[in-house]
């Protein structure tokens, strides 16, 4: 049984919108009325509930999402003291978000409302996530190659996560709240969204080219994110420490094995070499393999610290 399901009737007719913003002055206005205009051309049947959340943007953006909630009272506008980041404004929209569904969608006109009429009718369907995942994008190309090689390692960690990966996605009720009730700091939203298993429905679609202002997802907060993701998502890093600690220890005793041999044959290069050799191989195969245990304890002890629950119960 899903969300839906368990809302009365209008409270199922309610789907929220989530808007982070950050310098996207120029775009709002537009984006507003796209959203409203195929609710209400498209998905008569339903109730947008916008919601914008300034990210401390230095620009006019604010302003101009005050004009558009004097045109509009409906809309919802939630303004940071500062910039905190993307994720932070996703959050804070999501945990304000009163719908029976909540789409996250960029500012910058590059994912295609239209695509919103499918997610809902995904989402009708049964699927409890629908997600609209990048197939292209009409970025610069040493975007593409740093994104490409980025959403590469990630799959190592969280497998699901599609190709071009994505942030344009609805989510029913049950799914938002399990999101929100994982109580992090450094969140990485592709991995938190699907390691509960909900079912999910994927939507293939091209990026936009941006048509209004400049992107600020700038190298810093890539690396940011996929840092969150690798460390986050994955404890692949400390298993690979691990591994590389174990490798070198045994090729430690394998190479003072053959300088035991050296040195019983008399081909030493010096009195004191082999046993100088064998302390070092030893002692750094040891230190590098008990790197990887404590990494091992560091690695639950974040579990726990993470909080996340054992188990995902979809109904009972």
């Amino acid at each position: 049984m899903t969300a839906v399901e368990h809302c009365d009737t209008d409270a199922q007719k309610i789907v929220s919108i989530v808007v982070a913003v950050y310098q996207n002055e120029g775009s709002l206005t537009q984006t507003h009325q796209e959203i409203t205009t195929l609710f209400a051309d498209r998905l008569p049947g339903f109730v947008p509930e916008l919601i914008f959340v300034n990210d401390g943007s230095r620009d006019g953006s604010l302003e101009e999402l005050h004009r558009i909630r004097e045109s509009d009272p409906s809309v919802r506008v939630i303004s940071f003291t500062r910039n905190f980041g993307q994720m932070a404004a996703m959050l804070a929209g999501f945990k304000a978000a009163t719908g029976a569904a909540i789409i996250n969608i960029s500012a910058d006109l590059q994912d295609p409302v239209e695509l919103m009429v499918e997610m809902v009718e995904r989402w009708q369907q049964g699927s409890e996530i629908v997600i609209c995942y990048r197939t292209n994008r009409n970025d610069p190309v040493s975007s593409k190659v740093f994104s490409n090689l980025a959403y590469r390692l990630m799959r190592v960690a969280v497998p699901q996560i599609p190709k071009g990966g994505f942030d344009y996605v609805l989510m029913d009720r049950i799914a938002m709240d399990q999101f929100n009730a994982m109580d992090t700091r450094h969140r990485f939203f592709q991995g938190d969204l699907l390691w509960p298993g909900f079912r999910t429905g994927f939507i293939p679609y091209e990026r936009r080219q941006r048509s209004v202002g400049k992107s600020q997802y700038n190298f810093r907060k890539k690396l940011k994110n996929f840092l969150d993701a690798m460390l986050d998502a994955s404890y692949l890093p400390i298993r690979l420490i691990s591994l590389c600690g174990l490798v070198t220890f045994l090729l430690g005793i394998v190479y003072s094995i053959t300088i035991v041999i050296a040195w019983a044959t008399g081909n030493a290069p010096f009195d004191g070499w082999a046993p100088l050799m064998i302390a070092v191989l030893m002692i750094g195969g040891m230190l590098m393999l008990m790197l990887g245990v404590i990494g091992e304890y560091v690695w639950r002890i974040n579990e726990e610290v993470r909080k996340r629950p054992n188990y995902v119960i979809r109904d009972e």
